[in-house]
């Protein structure tokens, strides 16, 4: 007898969950009810202290845009495409709203073009997001850029304010150019050893501020000076 109320009872639970549960399917297909449209669209990156507006412009939706009638793949097309975004996902979650996940590019230096500056990472990439100011404070680059620039950018921020901008020759070694107008011929091999060289000679001789247009550090045993 208690097996059978037992039976009959599981049976009626599982009839009315079945029920609530298909008319909850239906009405999502249907688009009526709050987990049918998109209430928050939640968004997150991996840097701290970003602006994530243009992010948010970025992945709007109307008012009322049903859940499961949202485009995913446009959606995380049109967030990918901000400038800064390394990569980009959505999702969807079973309350029907939307999360975002951005990782972002971290500038280290600037890439010039000869009139405006943009945020270049240390992987090469610019960032579509320039400006007509330059930072004094940062590395500038202009030309072709190599995949990996972070330990010449390490090196050279030893001569920010003298250092006008870096150039990549051949691609196989750097020209430094400083801002009175001299060209620092890099060598090939350990240019990071000859910055700092070229830093330890201007501290002690200060031969930026003298009449030389070029200076060949191509050579490991010797300098040449024109």
């Amino acid at each position: 007898m208690k097996r059978s109320i037992w039976f009959w009872l599981c049976f009626i639970i599982s009839v009315i969950l079945a029920v609530y549960f298909a008319s909850r399917v239906i009405m999502v297909g249907m688009g009526r009810g709050s987990i049918s449209r998109v209430r928050n669209i939640s968004i997150t990156a991996d840097k701290n202290n970003k602006d994530l507006s243009a992010l948010a412009v970025a992945a709007t939706l109307a008012p009322g845009t049903r859940s499961y009638s949202v485009d995913l793949g446009a959606l995380n097309a049109r967030v990918g495409a901000v400038p800064g975004v390394k990569k980009s996902a959505v999702r969807r979650l079973p309350n029907g709203n939307l999360v975002v996940r951005a990782s972002m590019y971290t500038a280290v230096a600037l890439w010039t073009d000869g009139e405006h500056f943009y945020p270049l990472s240390a992987d090469g990439t610019i960032v579509n997001k320039p400006t007509d100011v330059r930072d004094a404070g940062n590395v500038v680059f202009r030309g072709v850029v190599p995949d990996d620039i972070d330990e010449i950018t390490k090196a050279a921020h030893n001569l920010v304010g003298t250092l006008d901008y870096l150039e990549w020759i051949e691609n196989r070694r750097w020209n430094l150019h400083t801002m009175g107008g001299i060209t620092v011929m890099l060598p090939e091999e350990n240019p990071i050893g000859a910055i700092g060289t070229l830093v330890s000679l201007n501290n002690n001789h200060q031969i930026f501020k003298r009449d030389i247009s070029v200076i060949d550090m191509r050579d490991a045993t010797r300098i040449l000076v024109k």
